[in-house]
């Protein structure tokens, strides 16, 4: 049974560099009840969902699995952005090795650090740390989708070989487990509207 449109909007956040937007158009044809797309950062992914603001989240891993259901949803390649004339544009794909004497501006998940001594770079967003980088002043290691979302025209990226891929997943507390969450799963995972759930 459809929800009746007099229910509050079913509100799907998603981490910077997903793209929810086609799911969001068969949600549009399918029900009647709005959807409402929410940005979030990384950082604060889980919090939406802990806090109830958020019906589900695409998440980029890892996250705290405790009282969430997760699906694996795809993997991303992780990309080094630099300036246009640094030296590894000259190569298709790089190594942690080829960026073993660079400051870089972002902490990267993996735990990874250059072998030289680093700038103490305060906190900043992924938009923040290409900014920087366009100034010439570091690199920055970030999922691809991430750095096709802040292209410009004064830095580039390359694939990084050496380096496991991220992962982004859709995410819901285990007790909002409803019809309309699973709705949404259904859409993710390509149900056409009259499949059962299964």
């Amino acid at each position: 049974m459809t929800t009746p449109p007099s229910s509050p909007a079913f509100r799907v956040g998603f981490v910077t560099g997903a793209t929810p937007d086609k799911w969001a158009g068969v949600w549009r044809e399918r029900r009647r009840e709005p959807l409402e797309l929410v940005p979030v950062d990384q950082e604060h992914q889980e919090a939406g969902l802990r806090d109830g603001s958020l019906d589900m989240c695409l998440v980029r891993l890892p996250v705290d699995r405790d009282g969430l259901h997760l699906i694996p949803l795809y993997e991303e390649q992780p990309v080094v952005v630099v300036g246009k004339e640094h030296l590894v544009t000259a190569a298709d794909e790089v190594a942690l090795d080829d960026l073993s004497e660079e400051q870089l501006v972002l902490p990267h998940p993996s735990g990874w650090t250059p072998s030289v001594p680093q700038l103490d770079w305060p906190a900043m967003s992924a938009k923040d740390a290409v900014e920087v980088v366009a100034s010439g002043t570091g690199v920055a290691i970030v999922p691809m989708s991430v750095a096709r979302l802040y292209s410009r025209k004064d830095v580039t990226y390359r694939p990084v070989t050496d380096l496991p891929p991220t992962t982004v997943g859709l995410a819901w507390l285990v007790e909002h487990d409803d019809e309309r969450t699973q709705a949404f799963v259904g859409v993710v995972r390509g149900r056409t509207a009259r499949s059962s759930r299964g």
